[in-house]
């Protein structure tokens, strides 16, 4: 499975009244990300809320999205359980679904008992027994607390089901011990907008950004440029997006992400309880970060003749 390129992780639109997850709106979201060039879509990822979606919603929204994605795009879902046998029962739901592959994140809530010897019987037992093939997803420390050790990544990915690594770690000797890990088995993809130049030099193939459901284009284009080696330009991106991502994705978090898809005109909406929706203390932030990658009018710019910097739309 050829992962190179950038993927979408698609936040889950929830009807204000219901509660349900809103198919309609995903569906709009999705035609909207996919006018870029990027890869493909991921259902279900942090950013997407996966651990707050039953099992139901993954199918049904499954469904309702792969028609929307033609053949030489990707849609990914994540599916990662805390047990291995709901790992395994979610993946195969999703993958009858429609999805290309899923990706799996390790179970955490018994932490110190996720010893490596532990997750890679887990990982081998979903790759043996997944239909699709699988995405190792390493998940922000602060989240699960637990870390994919290189080693066990480099016998995990020895297996011909395991194709990707997902690293969300945002530290790049992180990120280069799992390259490291994974060469000869499986690609690895950057987890953060803020460092996807450098993880591309280093041997990523792509990445899986948050920072792409507000600039799409922008982070499919960096991914692109550097592949054909036009670096100035490449680099000229990723500085128009590091902002964002740290101001939006690193800093705001999952109700940020919603509230500024919601200021650009898209389907945001609420995170679903226990998640708050964004802190009103917090909306100035969130505008004056997209003002600043030209996805708001920005007054200062104005009054400074107009001008618009990279991110600005035509």
């Amino acid at each position: 499975m050829e992962l190179r390129g950038v993927f979408a992780p698609a936040t889950t639109p929830f009807d204000p009244v219901t509660g349900e997850a809103d198919v309609v709106s995903l569906r709009a979201n999705v035609r909207q990300w996919l006018r870029a060039p990027l890869r493909g879509i991921v259902l279900f990822g942090s950013t997407g809320e996966g651990v707050l979606l039953d099992e139901d919603e993954k199918a049904r929204l499954t469904g309702a999205t792969r028609d929307l994605l033609d053949a030489d795009r990707l849609l990914l879902c994540g599916t990662g359980a805390e047990s291995t046998r709901a790992t395994i029962r979610q993946t195969k739901r999703v993958a009858q679904a429609g999805a290309d592959a899923v990706l799996v994140q390790p179970p955490s809530f018994y932490r110190p008992l996720m010893t490596p010897a532990a997750l890679r019987d887990h990982y081998l037992a979903v790759a043996e027994a997944s239909p699709v093939p699988v995405i190792l997803y390493q998940v922000p420390p602060r989240f699960s607390g637990v870390e994919l050790e290189p080693g066990l990544v480099a016998e995990v990915a020895r297996h011909p089901n395991v194709v990707g690594l997902k690293d969300s770690s945002g530290d790049l000797r992180v990120l280069g011990a799992l390259i490291d890990g994974c060469r000869g088995g499986c690609d690895v993809l950057a987890g953060s907008g803020a460092i996807l130049y450098a993880a591309l030099e280093m041997g990523a193939v792509g990445g899986i950004l948050a920072v792409a459901l507000l600039m799409p284009r922008e982070c499919a284009e960096l991914c692109r440029a550097f592949d054909q080696e036009r670096f100035p330009e490449a680099g000229r991106l990723q500085e128009a997006i590091a902002p964002l991502h740290k101001a939006v994705v690193g800093e705001l978090g999952v109700p940020g992400v919603k509230a500024a898809l919601d200021s650009i005109g898209m389907h945001g909406g609420a995170p679903r309880p226990p998640i708050q929706p964004l802190r009103n203390r917090d909306a100035g932030k969130l505008a004056d970060a997209l003002a600043a990658a030209g996805l708001l009018p920005n007054p200062l710019a104005e009054l400074d003749g107009g001008e618009q910097g990279i991110g600005n739309r035509e």
